[in-house]
């Protein structure tokens, strides 16, 4: 993987770039769909590449419960198993491993969890989610990491940072030991910064994970609940250290605007299930805010979901439709939506990216927020 740094604005931290992997190039900033499983829900991947959409994620945790490194060793990994031929970043696993509370004990070595498929034991150390993410195959990885919830005390957010440091130096050992044994290997391996709400231990974090150089590095456990002013101090806080050619990447970060926010701060990549898990469940994403298009007030309404919104949706179907569509159960629904939440952050991110380059992303900015503000105060 190459990262090229292509523009910076003076009076704002945007920027644009590319990503340059074996499975294509990818211009930054850009949104990832999810594809946990190794596909995003209800969409086929053809709907995706027309929507110029090159980039994926994927869960490492779930593929290796279902189906398993054995399939997809024999497969040929993800991108064959799969169908997928876009460039595809794997998360390790580690939120729904540590979302297991319960049923999972963590130590120095790794984490012991059920699995939530069958309820076996599996105890994955470090060593082997790089292993495992590089029988995939996959473009980026991502080390296993502790990710925290909100609120959590100081005390051991600082012993949790000591834990995923350590598994992020061991993370970087296996995979240097793999760059040895085959020098032309096209995964690349990122470290993923945290350090819960408080802004010095994410620099400390930062500054550990800097040494260890990455090919690029995530900011992790933000956007869990808490308030908006410490998901902003947090991000400033460590996009001052971490180094400008590499890419910066915002794990599970999906609201619009929430991403021009992250854009404005220097962050590069983003990635959430928002625009697929609410579009299964009737939420339309428009420049104008968020539509329910289950309320009764859209049975009669025909124009489409977003005018002039350039996707096959809205060229083709009403809101009254897709109204009638999900009161009626239609499965239809649910990848209308979906496809048209995903071609709505396509467009947002590419004029993210014309506004930065145009020198006019101050004024993009604002207006965008402006508007949102606007249609949330009438909308109330």
């Amino acid at each position: 993987m190459k990262f090229e740094l292509k523009k910076t604005l003076s009076g704002s931290k945007a920027r644009l770039g590319e990503i340059t992997t074996t499975h294509g190039k990818i211009a930054t900033p850009v949104f990832m769909p999810v594809g946990t499983q190794g596909t995003v829900k209800t969409l086929d991947f053809s709907e995706l590449l027309e929507a110029r959409i090159n980039i994926i994620l994927a869960n490492a945790y779930h593929l290796y419960l279902r189906p398993g490194p054995e399939i997809i060793r024999l497969a040929g990994g993800l991108h064959r198993f799969s169908g997928w031929d876009g460039a595809i970043l794997t998360d390790s696993g580690g939120y729904q491993i540590f979302s297991l509370a319960q049923r999972r004990k963590i130590s120095p070595q790794g984490v012991e969890f059920s699995s939530h498929i069958d309820g076996k034991k599996i105890f994955l150390t470090p060593e082997d989610i790089v292993n495992w993410q590089l029988l995939l195959g996959s473009d980026i990885m991502m080390p296993l990491d502790e990710c925290l919830g909100y609120p959590v005390g100081k005390e051991y957010a600082r012993s949790s940072l000591n834990l995923t440091r350590d598994w992020a130096e061991r993370s970087k050992l296996v995979y240097e030991e793999k760059l040895r044994q085959q020098p032309d290997c096209p995964s690349v391996l990122f470290g993923i910064v945290q350090g819960a709400q408080f802004p010095d231990l994410r620099q400390e974090a930062a500054h550990q994970l800097v040494e260890l150089d990455f090919a690029g590095y995530a900011i992790g456990g933000l956007s869990v609940g808490e308030p908006r002013q410490i998901t902003w101090e947090c991000l400033e806080a460590v996009t001052e250290i971490l180094p400008e050619d590499r890419p910066r990447y915002f794990m599970g970060l999906g609201e619009p605007g929430d991403i021009l926010e992250a854009v404005d701060r220097g962050v590069d990549m983003f990635d959430c299930v928002l625009p697929t898990r609410n579009g299964r469940n009737g939420q339309a994403f428009t420049r104008q805010g968020k539509l329910n298009i289950k309320n009764a007030g859209y049975k009669s309404d025909f124009q489409p979901i977003e005018k002039n919104c350039p996707c096959p949706v809205c060229r083709k179907y009403s809101r009254a439709y897709i109204n009638h569509l999900f009161n009626s159960g239609e499965l239809l629904a649910l990848r209308l939506l979906s496809l048209h939440n995903l071609y709505f952050m396509r467009q947002l991110l590419e004029d993210i990216r014309r506004a930065i380059a145009a020198g006019d992303w101050p004024r993009f900015k604002a207006d965008f927020l402006n508007g949102e503000k606007e249609y949330a105060a009438n909308n109330c």
